[in-house]
């Protein structure tokens, strides 16, 4: 499982096929990653993904999904 340490507030999320998805807000416990709710992607929506997404992190949070996944499978906040 990825470092989640590296993991820092505003850094961009970038799916397996290279497209921006979000924008870290913060780590939510210890499995999920809240995004901002004000990325163009987002839609005005808090979303949740799993830290089991994380294919690596450098100065970005790379995903081992597709864009198309990510956005079909992420959890939207309540």
């Amino acid at each position: 499982m990825a470092k989640t340490e590296n993991i820092r507030e505003h850094m961009e999320v970038i799916a397996a096929d290279g497209e921006h998805v979000g924008v870290v807000d913060h780590l939510e416990g210890s499995d999920k990653i809240k995004l901002t709710k004000n990325d163009p992607k987002a839609g005005g929506k808090h979303h949740f993904i799993p830290v089991g997404w994380i294919d690596h992190v450098d100065t970005h949070v790379h995903l081992n999904k597709s864009s198309k996944d990510v956005m079909k499978d992420w959890q939207a906040a309540a």
